[in-house]
């Protein structure tokens, strides 16, 4: 699974129908409303790389509100979860 966080810039008067536009398309899994430099996060996970250009460029980029938008491609993934489990292992 391929995942992209997306900053989205938004029109100030439309954040939350731009938030559940884009929460609304697929592969996208997430959308978190923030504080700071842009409105938006969206969280776009997709099986192949030739999707991000369909679903961040072809849709996302095109929902009326959005004015801008800057893509950061995850190449691992860390959690608290998964570090736990890594040392939790035959400790039953």
């Amino acid at each position: 699974m391929i995942t992209a966080i997306v900053l989205v810039h938004t029109a100030a008067d439309r954040i939350p129908e731009t938030a559940q536009a884009i929460a609304d398309l697929d592969g996208v899994a997430e959308v978190y409303s923030c504080a700071g430099d842009v409105d938006l996060i969206a969280i776009v996970k997709v099986r192949e790389h030739e999707q991000l250009a369909d679903v961040i460029a072809g849709h996302l980029s095109k929902v009326d509100g959005v004015v801008g938008t800057d893509t950061h491609i995850a190449f691992r993934s860390y959690s608290k979860a998964d570090t736990d489990a890594a040392y939790s292992i035959g400790l039953d």
